[in-house]
C-alpha cells in the first residue's frame, strides 16, 4: 500500500464569483405551523439579517391584510441596506397590495408542474398568458420583478426552458426555480440550473429549495455551482414541512467548500440563529450544523488528543468564525488520558500519570451508573475519593 493518502480538494468553481442570498424567514418560515412572529420580532429579525450582510429579505405576503402591510411599511421605513421584496401569488390583487405598501421589489409565483396547474384548475396556456399579463402590470409599479416557477422539480425540461424564455422575453429581473416539495437531488438541481443558464441570458437565476428529503443545502450549493446567481434561505432552515435551505449552513458551506463568495458576516450567524429560535420558541438541536451547541464539544480520546494539539484535526472551522463561544472537553465513557488530564487541569487539579489511570476507572464506572457525562464538580469529587 502506498504511504500517500492525499484527498481530493474541495469542489471549486472555475473562477471566484459572488452570489446573492435571499432570506425568506419572514415569509416562508413564518408560514410554518406553530411559528408566529410578533411585529417587534419581525422588525428585529429584519434588522439582524441586514446587519449580517444579507442581500435581500422576502418580507412577507402583502395581501394577507392590514397587520401584514403595517409591518412591511415599518420594515421599509428602517431603510435597511438590502432589497426588501414582497411575495405575491399570480394575482392582480396581490400586486395591488404590494404596491400599496410602498414596496419597490416584488416576487410573483406561478404554478409550473402539471400537478400544481391541475390542482388550481388551470392550464399551461393560462400560466403563460398570466405571466405576460402580470409582468406587464408589475413593471408599472415595481423596480425589481422576480418571477417564480413553482414545483420546478416536477416540471419537464422543455416546459422549464419555455417558461424561462418567456421570462427572458419579458426582461424580468430574476427567474426563481422552486423545488416546492424537496424532490431534487444535487445532480438534478445542477442540471436544471445549468439548463436555464445555457438556454437564456436571464440576468439572475434563483433557486428555492425545500428540505423534505434532507437535501436542501446540497441542492442549493449544486445549483449555485451550476450557474444560479441567487438562493433562497431561512435562518435555521425553518419553513413549511421539513423546512428550507438553512442560511447559516449555505453561507458556511459555500465558504468552506467552494470559491463562491457571499457578503455574509459569518461570525454573526449563531447569534442570529439564537435570536430567531427564541422568537419562535424553538430549541436548536445540539448537533444542528453550524448553530448547535454540541458542534465543538469533544469527548472521545482520539478527538480530544487531536484538538488539544491542533483544533483543525477534528473541527472544519473555528468556533468564533460562526459566532460560537468556544470548544469544550467533556469527560465520559470514551475519554482518554489526554481528555481527562485536560479536564483536571481546567478544574485546577494537577495529576500524575498513575492518578489519571486510576481516576479513569472511576470515571467509567460512574458514567456506566448514571449514563451521563461527568461534570467538573463530579470529577473533583471522584478525584478526592480515589
Amino acid at each position: 500500500m502506498s504511504a500517500s493518502c492525499n484527498q481530493p480538494s474541495p469542489t471549486a468553481t472555475s473562477s471566484p464569483r459572488t452570489i446573492r442570498l435571499v432570506d425568506t424567514t419572514l415569509r416562508d418560515a413564518a408560514q410554518s405551523p406553530g411559528i408566529v412572529f410578533s411585529a417587534q420580532d419581525r422588525l428585529a429579525i429584519a434588522n439582524a439579517l441586514a446587519e449580517i450582510g444579507i442581500d435581500e429579505i422576502e418580507v412577507g405576503c402583502p395581501v394577507m391584510g392590514d397587520d401584514e402591510q403595517a409591518v412591511i411599511r415599518q420594515t421599509l421605513g428602517m431603510d435597511l441596506p438590502c432589497r426588501i421584496t414582497g411575495w405575491c401569488r399570480a394575482s392582480v390583487a396581490d400586486l395591488d397590495a404590494a404596491a400599496s405598501c410602498g414596496l419597490r421589489s416584488v416576487h410573483v409565483a406561478l404554478p409550473g408542474s402539471d400537478l400544481q396547474i391541475q390542482t388550481l384548475g388551470k392550464s399551461w396556456t393560462w400560466v403563460i398568458e398570466t405571466l405576460h399579463c402580470l409582468v406587464d402590470l408589475a413593471r408599472q409599479h415595481f423596480d425589481f420583478v422576480s418571477v417564480g416557477l413553482m414545483d420546478a422539480s416536477r416540471c419537464d425540461d422543455a416546459s422549464i426552458v419555455e417558461f424561462a424564455r418567456h421570462c427572458e422575453q419579458l426582461q424580468i429581473d430574476r427567474l426563481r426555480l422552486a423545488d416546492t416539495v424537496g424532490l431534487w437531488n444535487p445532480m438534478t438541481a445542477a442540471h436544471i440550473a445549468g439548463l436555464v443558464r445555457e438556454a437564456t441570458s436571464l440576468p439572475s437565476i434563483g433557486v428555492h429549495c425545500h428540505n423534505d428529503l434532507g437535501m436542501a443545502v446540497g441542492n442549493t450549493l449544486a445549483a449555485l455551482q451550476a450557474g444560479a446567481t441567487d438562493a433562497d434561505v431561512t435562518v435555521l432552515g425553518l419553513g413549511e414541512r421539513a423546512g428550507n435551505a438553512a442560511l447559516e449552513e449555505v453561507a458556511v458551506a459555500l465558504a468552506a467548500t467552494t470559491d463562491i463568495r457571499t457578503g455574509i458576516r459569518r461570525e454573526q450567524l449563531c447569534p442570529l440563529c439564537r435570536q430567531v429560535a427564541a422568537a419562535c420558541d424553538r430549541t436548536i438541536p445540539p448537533q444542528k450544523p453550524i448553530a448547535g451547541d454540541g458542534l465543538f464539544v469533544h469527548e472521545s480520546g482520539i478527538h480530544v488528543h487531536g484538538v488539544l494539539r491542533n483544533p483543525a484535526a477534528f473541527e472544519p472551522f473555528a468556533p468564533g468564525s460562526v459566532g460560537q463561544s468556544g470548544r469544550q472537553i467533556r469527560v465520559g465513557s470514551h475519554s482518554g488520558r489526554s481528555g481527562l488530564t485536560e479536564a483536571l487541569r481546567a478544574a485546577g487539579i494537577p495529576a500524575r500519570g498513575d492518578e489519571v489511570s486510576k481516576l479513569m476507572v472511576k470515571v467509567r464506572e460512574e458514567v456506566a451508573r448514571t449514563r451521563r457525562s461527568i461534570t467538573p464538580q463530579q470529577l473533583a469529587e471522584l478525584y478526592r475519593s480515589r
